[in-house]
């Protein structure tokens, strides 16, 4: 039973079926396969924006969440001593951008404590708006938190931002393909993504999106031949077409630079492709049947829960703390012997089903903690 799509996806049989397939195009066409996966690409920048409400020319394919919101930070044309607020207890993937970008650009970095978040929105978004009256360019939060799977109210969130005139980036990993996302009604600038997560894709592919507006102003610090308007003509064309003075792309494109992973990206559209048949609303509603029995499962034998009890602010996350006398971590590593795989970030037992998991599991994951 696996639990653990917070942390990496296993490969379905549509990820591997679409990996076998690009081995053997290449295999056997070599530079002839490079058009139809560019196209697959194509494809699949669509199917993400499909995901999060978005347009398919503003979506770029980066190989982890890490790398597009680190493209963000350093593209920004940041003034030196602009703030930027995030909150402390982030993945570190969600701070390590930021703070390279404070040092880079002499700006200040302010980490919010996320413990009034826990307690409600109100008090959450109250503390957020004390900051943002003191002045800052840019907010950046994750849309589900990994530790306790809180869910952010972005919406409330790109409100606030934008009535401060400050931008907002969001780490979408813990959310986009269980938990609905949508960038024009949150009012999101820049959203980045991983896809092997519950994306249920490979590590080494994932996706940046730019509001267009935000995207014609940054400036990139570094760029690839992919980079620039018209790049492929040289190749596709005929002769006359070699520059190195071509205008660079005017959105979230320009940071795609060079050759894309095309096993990894072709593993995404496939599992993406999937996600979209079910829809996000259903796959949502699944997990939070199945999540609703496991916690009553865990809390009548003394496990706390730190699910929230809105279930607005609910994710695809059951994150819970054990009783006394009892570890977490022995107690995984117990359970993953008994084949129930679930995760422990930073001592939190973490469990994370998925649509291909069945209500009927959870009884049996309970007789195998009773047995740990």
């Amino acid at each position: 039973m696996y639990l653990a799509h917070a942390a990496i996806s296993p490969a379905s049989s549509y990820v591997r079926a679409a990996v076998a397939q690009v081995l053997h195009d290449y295999a056997r066409r070599g530079v002839e396969a490079f058009g139809p996966w560019n196209e697959q690409r194509s494809r699949l920048r669509a199917n993400l924006a499909q995901l999060i409400g978005a347009h398919a020319e503003d979506v770029a394919l980066e190989p982890n969440t890490t790398r597009g919101l680190g493209d963000v930070a350093l593209a920004i044309d940041w003034r030196r001593g602009e703030r930027i607020v995030g909150f402390a207890g982030e993945f570190p993937t969600n701070v390590s951008p930021w703070q390279r970008a404070a040092q880079t650009f002499d700006l200040d970095l302010v980490l919010l404590p996320l413990t009034p978040w826990h307690e409600s929105s109100e008090a959450g978004l109250d503390a957020l708006e004390r900051e943002l009256s003191r002045g800052a360019r840019l907010v950046t939060v994750s849309a589900v938190q990994f530790q306790t799977g809180l869910r952010m109210p972005l919406g409330r969130i790109g409100a606030l931002c934008e009535r401060y005139g400050a931008e907002l980036a969001v780490d979408a990993i813990q959310a986009c393909g269980a938990t609905p996302i949508d960038v024009e009604a949150d009012r999101i600038d820049y959203l980045a993504c991983g896809g092997h997560k519950w994306l249920m894709g490979l590590e080494g592919s994932g996706f940046l999106w730019a509001r267009q507006a935000r995207a014609a102003r940054l400036v990139p610090r570094t760029t690839g031949w992919l980079s620039h308007e018209g790049a492929l003509k040289m190749l596709l064309e005929g002769p006359g077409h070699l520059a190195y003075d071509l205008p660079l792309l005017r959105s979230a494109r320009v940071f795609e630079g060079g050759a894309l992973g095309a096993m990894s990206f072709a593993a995404l559209g496939a599992s993406v492709t999937a996600l979209l048949g079910l829809g996000v609303s259903a796959i949502r509603a699944h997990l939070d049947l199945y999540l609703d029995r496991l916690e009553r499962g865990l809390v009548a034998r003394g496990w706390r829960s730190l699910r929230s009890a809105d279930a607005e602010r609910r994710s695809g996350i059951l994150a819970v703390l054990p009783p006394h006398g009892v570890d977490a971590v022995t107690t995984q590593r117990e359970l993953a012997v008994r084949g129930v795989v679930c995760s422990v970030p930073d001592g939190h037992l973490r469990f994370a089903p998925h649509w291909p998991n069945s209500l009927d599991e959870v009884e049996r994951v309970l007789r195998h903690l009773d047995r740990v």
